[in-house]
């Protein structure tokens, strides 16, 4: 309302604190009848008090006591937020102590601190795929809501990869290639901020701040830290900025040590690795490729190789070998890539040396894969549409596909943080493993079969053996096979698109891996349970070392399970493939034949064991060769009890 007083007299006295900041002045009003107004005027904000008072001269006195409690006021209040600040940077020093072997986890605490302590409700880490890159390209983002915003149940909204809803990414790409911060206070006026994106994610975006991570050596590392949107709704002053800034140095601090720690740990990984297979591994002697070289290569019809019916365990070690050497001189190989005879031999003697002697996954196996090729190659008539350079790294693909295998999957190098896990990481472990072996016979001395290739051929062969051998590991079948069966059911197959003959040639090594479930059924039965004799070995392992109940196909308790385990194999896995094969080359219907012949087998053994009968399991040593028969009787309402041995 108004305020009814006449003015007669007024007098101003003004008075500024020691900091010089704050202008406190007194005005009276009607001195003579003692009333007066006290107007204060701090900064923008004016304060006015009406009181009728003693003489001018007591306000003289009370005047400085004002001044003094206001400027007190307002350095308490200011050190009271330096306070809180600083207490919130040494909790961020805390947590990156407390954690610095975890990347995601160090960020995700980075995140909340800095939601709280500036007060936005949302914030972003993004950290460079390459520091040494021109050109910006984050590999990952981490993003974080703040509760009191956040309409999910879960707090924590973190993205590892890019994604529809990850957030306009244009200021953070700016202060990643200029490594200059960035501070906007309306995005709609600035024309660096893409409005489409804003627009697209659904999170409006009214203000941003926008600062580099650094590491200790003043290098990017993290592209940016980003916080938009003050709760208050007001924009991010300088005051704002300056903590950032200083909360980004801890971060980057905290990044480097994590990013660091896992560059040790890889280290450390490969190292071990690396131990363990010199330890356990060498090349062949001279002695050894002398006799290979003197050594008469028998013919293919002598050998079998060609034949669809061929006997996995009919070769002893030593005549693999010069099965295989034959194999490579009848695709004329040696003479198409100028292949030393005497590299040759010692490469292969090498590749045998370097097959553990584990139950299934050995040498013989590695050899049966290749027979299997070679068959598709030469007797079902595909190297009339491959390439010789496919071809060849088809065959070198086979016989190296399961190099160094430990008789273990690769789940259970993720269940055990084996050193190979760490090294690979968790996606196709083994498989990676194997093509870097397989690289590491190349590059030993006298070892490389291709060293003859110029170098844009040597590049395009590697390339295809690491394809050829990465398509072994049946997550990734899984993820692409549907791919070639719909190509191939609905006649979209080219010969001449280079991504279909990839998908071919994949394919074409998963069904050669998987090729004893259409050999003959005693041998195919043989290799089954070779493969459950290794499965078993793991199970144990996984229930001693893990106190784990391993999977029916794993657990040697569950043995009785066998044929129905083998019929879920061949209807999803095996039958689908060759069928789908056999559309595309009709060549490939004896190995569709064989598989439906096993499967009937094994459907009769399934429904033996459900009305009880007696069944005998060949047991064999680590190279496959037959040591006894052990007869189980099969019971269906209990488990298998073991009736007598021989």
């Amino acid at each position: 309302g108004k305020l009814a007083t006449n003015t007669h007299t007024h007098a101003h006295v003004l008075l500024y604190p020691t900091d010089g900041k704050v202008e406190i002045r007194l005005q009276l009003l009607n001195y003579r009848c003692c009333f007066f107004c006290l107007s204060f005027c701090l900064r923008t904000r004016t304060i006015s008090v009406f009181s009728s008072a003693p003489p001018h001269q007591v306000l003289q006195m009370y005047l400085p006591f004002c001044g003094i409690s206001i400027s007190n006021a307002k350095l308490f209040s200011e050190s009271r937020k330096e306070y809180e600040r600083s207490r919130a940077l040494l909790e961020v020093v805390n947590d990156l102590f407390e954690e610095q072997t975890d990347l995601e986890k160090i960020v995700r605490k980075i995140m909340q601190r800095a939601v709280t302590l500036l007060q936005c409700e949302r914030c972003s880490v993004l950290l460079l795929e390459d520091i040494h890159s021109p050109v910006v390209k984050f590999s990952k983002t981490f993003e974080l809501m703040s509760p009191l915003v956040c309409l999910f149940d879960k707090v924590s909204m973190e993205k590892l990869s890019c994604s529809d809803w990850l957030i306009n990414n244009s200021i953070a790409e700016l202060v990643a290639s200029t490594g200059l911060p960035v501070n906007i206070s309306d995005v709609c006026q600035d024309p660096r901020f893409d409005a489409e994106a804003d627009q697209a994610s659904g999170f409006h975006i009214r203000s941003v701040l926008c600062v580099p991570i650094w590491n200790r050596t003043h290098q990017i590392i993290g592209g940016g830290a980003q916080i938009l949107n003050r709760l208050d709704r007001r924009t991010f002053n300088d005051a704002d900025q300056r903590l950032f800034e200083a909360f980004v140095i801890f971060c980057g601090l905290g990044i480097n040590n994590t990013m660091m720690y896992n560059q040790v740990k890889k280290t450390w990984a490969k190292q071990s690795v690396a131990l363990d297979m010199l330890s356990y591994h060498a090349t062949c002697s001279k002695v050894e490729v002398d006799r290979l070289k003197a050594a008469k290569i028998p013919l293919s019809s002598e050998l079998g190789i060609e034949e669809f019916h061929f006997n996995d365990f009919s070769l002893d070690n030593d005549a693999m070998i010069t099965a295989s050497l034959r194999m490579f001189l009848e695709l004329g190989a040696v003479q198409k890539f100028k292949i030393d005879y005497d590299v040759l031999c010692r490469w292969l003697l090498t590749v045998r040396k370097n097959y553990r002697t584990v139950a299934y996954h050995n040498w013989r196996h590695a050899f049966n894969v290749c027979q299997c090729m070679f068959l598709m190659i030469t007797t079902a008539g595909f190297q009339d549409v491959l390439s010789d350079a496919e071809t060849l790294a088809l065959m070198v693909g086979c016989l190296c596909h399961d190099l160094d295998h430990r008789g273990t999957n690769n789940a259970f190098q993720a269940k055990t943080g084996s050193a190979l896990a760490l090294l690979y990481g968790t996606s196709a472990t083994l498989e990676h493993h194997h093509f870097n072996h397989a690289v590491m016979i190349l590059q030993s001395e006298g070892h490389n079969i291709f060293a003859n290739l110029c170098s844009k051929e040597y590049s395009s062969m590697m390339q295809l053996l690491k394809q050829a051998i990465l398509s072994t590991d049946l997550t990734l079948h899984f993820q692409r096979r549907s791919q070639f069966f719909d190509r191939v059911l609905s006649g979209e197959f080219s010969w001449t698109d280079e991504a279909h003959r990839e998908l071919l040639r994949s394919m074409l090594m998963t069904a050669c891996d998987l090729g004893a479930v259409t050999r003959p059924w005693e041998i195919s039965k043989q290799v089954a349970e070779l493969v459950t004799s290794e499965f078993f070995e793991q199970g144990d392992r996984e229930r001693s070392e893990l106190k784990l109940t391993p999977a029916a196909i794993f657990d040697r308790n569950r043995k009785d399970e066998l044929p129905a385990l083998q019929l879920e194999w061949i209807d999803g896995i095996c039958k689908p493939l060759y069928q789908a094969l056999m559309k595309l080359n009709g060549k490939l219907k004896p190995m569709v034949d064989g598989i439906a012949a096993n499967r009937m087998k094994w459907k009769e053994l399934e429904e033996g064991r459900l009305c009880g009968t007696v069944v005998s399991v060949p047991q064999t040593d680590l190279v496959g060769v037959l040591k006894r028969s052990v007869f189980y009787t099969l019971f269906p309402s209990c488990r298998t009890r073991q009736w007598t041995t021989c």
